[in-house]
């Protein structure tokens, strides 16, 4: 058995043999969802957000691999994220997950990080294998789903499945959306709304949020177009340019049939104006006009936040399958 690091950024075969590893292991572990696309895989091990630092293994000539994020930021130099690890199921039960899982872990104590957190599928091979190893669930939550099929109309013509309401937004407000890179002048008002996201559910998960600077924003938004992916930004603002409301939508790989709806946030002084459902409608609208291969977008909602569940639900979203972000102290 032979797990050895991969050099950064790995090689064309090296994304393919990961990508195999991913494919295969979702095929038996998730069969109901679209296989990894090769774009967003590497993405993810090519490009590293400027917050962290990546380490990557592979077990056995690509019959395994791991992925460590390793936050560089002042606040969370004490902490890090398992993004992958994962084997092919005709290569699981020989040690090879645990041999790849000594690995990153002793890189977190070489690096003097005192605890890691990983988002588990609970119910499958990665429950069980997380708690066979000291990780406990911080934070319970689900994936949810909204279908965006095409529907027939009577004509015999596809056409796009039409959301729940036609875009609208409560009086005193405008909707603004914006596709890839936020300007300038929007920079700094939706920075301050990203700040509101700090009374959403975050469970006991030993990772501080970073205050939200348009630096900051636009570094995260630039993470998302180098790894090849597009972003779409929809906010409801007020005649003052308070951005009151907003939402993400996150094609990982722009050909594919799969989007990630990413922050949601209504600020505190701005609920209770049904402007969450707002901004998702409009993304919604957006979406299937940018993006006619789109058929599904998926999200995750903590289960006590009980307001965007809500939201979701009244959008057409469904509980696909619950999930949580684990945690070990080192």
């Amino acid at each position: 058995m032979t797990v050895r690091a991969l050099p950064l950024p790995p090689t064309d075969a090296e994304v393919d043999a990961w990508t195999a590893v991913l494919a295969a292991a979702q095929a038996v572990d998730l069969p109901q969802g679209p296989p990894p696309a090769r774009t967003e895989v590497a993405g993810r091990l090519r490009v590293t957000p400027a917050r962290g630092r990546a380490a990557l293994w592979t077990a056995d000539g690509g019959t395994g691999v791991a992925a460590l994020l390793l936050f560089t930021d002042e606040a969370n130099a004490h902490t890090a994220f398992l993004d992958v690890l994962a084997v092919r199921p005709d290569a699981r039960r020989r040690g090879l997950g645990r041999a790849l899982w000594e690995q990153v872990r002793a890189e977190l104590l070489a690096q003097g990080r005192t605890s890691v957190s990983t988002l588990v599928d609970l119910g499958g091979p990665g429950q069980a294998f997380a708690e066979s190893l000291g990780f406990e669930n911080v934070l319970p939550m689900a994936w949810y789903e909204q279908d965006v099929r095409p529907q027939r109309p009577r004509d015999g013509d596809f056409a796009p499945a039409a959301p729940a309401c036609a875009s609208a937004v409560a009086p005193g407000y405008e909707l603004h959306a914006w596709h890839g890179r936020v300007p300038d002048d929007w920079a700094g008002p939706l920075a301050t709304a990203h700040g509101a996201m700090e009374d959403a559910p975050m469970g006991d998960i030993d990772e501080k949020t970073e205050r939200w600077t348009p630096q900051r924003l636009h570094a995260s938004h630039r993470l998302i177009l180098d790894r090849g992916g597009e972003i779409t930004t929809v906010a409801a603002v007020t005649g003052e340019g308070e951005v009151a409301a907003y939402t993400e939508l996150v094609l990982p790989d722009p050909a594919g049939p799969r989007a990630l709806q990413y922050d949601t946030v209504v600020a505190p002084a701005h609920r209770g104006h049904g402007l969450g459902g707002a901004v998702k409608r409009h993304m919604l609208e957006l979406a299937l006009h940018r993006y006619p291969g789109l058929r599904r977008i998926d999200t995750t909602v903590a289960d006590e936040n009980i307001p965007m569940r809500a939201v979701n639900e009244r959008l057409g979203y469904r509980r696909a399958r619950p999930a949580a972000y684990y945690q070990l102290s080192l």
